[in-house]
């Protein structure tokens, strides 16, 4: 029990210590940027869960990040409605997780493999459509996404609980969270016990993909400007968030309160570096070895239910 609410307790304690070490920490404007700063990271480590949960990983999420917010303002400053280019990002994401998904399923390569293709693959081709340069001149109502507010709420917190309530009733309540589940847990004895693995798991990825493409729409919001190099490193982050909040890599385990706490962990490290006046290469090291020390615990925690000291429930 202690090691399921370690994460928060670990975040009560950070917020506290930033809180005393800062004098800029509680102010208004500072905690509005760091809702809109992780709430990126947050969406993106939701579709995240879900795939770790079914057993899989996506290193391409940075690369779908970019290309779908670039995508999304090139139809806008092509003259379509705003809308119009947000949902055609998002569809974008969609459809580079679907065929992450389907070529892991399908061709049964390593999910590790083919996403680490593809990352090069939507990066270089975001690189390509746009010659390096960013996509400037987009139209004032797009910003509303990233930067607008709601009776004094950031409106990208309300896009993040919709997000997280649809993910969490997906993942406890349908079918395909179940399977989910199942196939995380292992991938052999739910294809024995008819489930259809590669459906699931191909659309499990296009889910990802979508809210990364989400996220990728959410940055260019916030920046006013869709570049083919954003959401570097972006992966390693999402993935710390998904197993800092209880998610295992072997899979079959993760939930979406776990991952949106880690994720605001990893999102105070950040503020709190950037208040503090901690070099971004220390923040870099802070990240991995977070990253680390998160896996060792999984480890530790898997080897204490393996030798009886408890089951690890979802």
């Amino acid at each position: 029990m202690m090691q399921r609410l370690l994460p928060f307790f670990t975040l009560i304690a950070l917020f506290v210590g930033l809180s005393v070490a800062s004098p800029h920490f509680l102010t208004t404007a500072n905690l509005g940027s760091v809702i809109r700063q992780t709430a990126v990271l947050n969406i993106m480590a939701l579709g995240m869960t879900m795939i770790i949960i079914a057993g899989g990983i996506d290193l391409s999420v940075g690369a779908i990040l970019a290309l779908s917010g670039l995508l999304g303002c090139m139809l806008m400053t092509s003259g379509y409605p705003t809308w119009m280019g947000l949902c055609g990002g998002v569809l974008v994401g969609a459809a580079c997780g679907l065929a992450n998904g389907v070529m892991t399923a399908k061709l049964r390569i390593n999910p590790f493999i083919v996403t680490l293709g593809t990352m090069g693959i939507y990066r270089g081709i975001a690189l390509i459509l746009s010659g390096g340069l960013g996509v400037h001149s987009l139209p004032k109502s797009f910003s509303y996404l990233g930067e607008g507010s709601v009776l004094g709420i950031p409106f990208v917190l309300l896009v993040l609980l919709v997000c997280g309530a649809a993910v969490h009733i997906l993942l406890e309540h349908t079918r395909m969270g179940r399977y989910a589940f199942a196939i995380g847990s292992n991938p052999d004895a739910a294809f024995y016990a008819g489930i259809p693995v590669a459906f699931h798991t191909s659309a499990i990825y296009a889910a990802g993909g979508l809210l990364a493409g989400l996220a990728g729409m959410i940055e260019a919001s916030r920046l006013m400007t869709g570049q083919p190099t954003a959401g570097q490193g972006y992966e390693l982050q999402a993935i710390a968030a998904v197993v800092i909040g209880g998610g295992s890599l072997r899979g079959g385990a993760g939930s979406v309160v776990g991952t949106l706490i880690g994720a605001f962990i990893m999102g105070l490290l950040s503020n709190g570096s950037d208040l503090l006046g901690i070099s971004p290469y220390v923040q870099q090291a802070l990240i991995g070895a977070v990253i680390i020390l998160a896996v060792l615990l999984d480890e530790l925690r898997k080897r204490n239910a393996g030798n009886g000291g408890g089951l690890l429930h979802r």
